[in-house]
């Protein structure tokens, strides 16, 4: 199922949107704010964004900025209410793949994002976060507090492995091998040890990377980022 994030302040227009399209297959979770929806990236990257372009705390061509700054492939609409061209050639400036005027059918919403998806596919699997580390599987990026930071090839391999198994402990044998070993590297297990401690240096020694001691590593939303979601 693909996930729509839609970022609403009217909530009498989202609760029918978000049904409508719940209807259709898709799972919707509505932001009355662009700072919930910014929150709520950091846990999980959606499959398409609906923007509505007034919010109260913002304008939908900054969110876009924002958008295309971390995640550049994920598809978005902006809904804006009226067919002004200064609205329109700003999100398209801005990132935005398409937009829908107010008020609109419900169909032609959900053929745009119909269309959209076609073209795009769910790029969402591409994207890879935990807290405020996100990591770009097609581009091969890395950032941190929205931040890119550069890592070395096995650093990259380990925080992929980890983030892949958000929420499991992996063990050291098994980083090791996937990360080492499969790449013709047969190294000692200090290594590891070396790597991760470069690794945590430079994405600012997150508590969302664990040490589970004589066993292994796992990443793991923090308890604030759980409750803001």
């Amino acid at each position: 199922m693909i996930e729509i994030y839609y970022i609403e302040d009217d909530r009498n227009i989202a609760a029918v949107v978000r049904d409508y399209l719940e209807q259709k297959g898709f799972g919707v979770s509505v932001y009355a704010t662009i700072a919930s929806a910014k929150e709520a990236f950091q846990k999980r990257v959606p499959g398409l964004v609906l923007v509505d372009w007034n919010m109260p705390d913002g304008q939908g061509d900054a969110f876009c900025r924002f958008i295309r700054s971390h995640w550049n492939d994920l598809p978005l609409i902006f809904l804006t209410v009226r067919d002004d061209s200064r609205d329109v050639i700003s999100g398209f400036q801005n990132g935005a793949d398409d937009y829908v005027v107010k008020p609109f059918e419900l169909d032609v919403l959900y053929s745009r994002i119909c269309a959209l998806l076609r073209r795009a596919g769910n790029v969402s699997e591409q994207y890879l976060s935990c807290d405020l580390i996100s990591l770009d599987q097609s581009r091969m990026m890395v950032f941190c507090e929205g931040e890119e930071i550069s890592l070395s090839q096995m650093e990259y391999q380990l925080l992929l492995l980890l983030l892949k198994n958000k929420g499991k402990t992996v063990t050291r044998d098994r980083l090791l091998q996937s990360v080492w070993d499969m790449n013709g590297s047969f190294v000692n297990d200090n290594t590891l040890t070396v790597t991760m401690k470069r690794l945590r240096e430079k994405l600012k020694s997150p508590s969302c990377l664990k040490t589970v001691r004589s066993f292994g590593y796992r990443m793991e939303e923090s308890e604030c980022i759980k409750e803001k979601n």
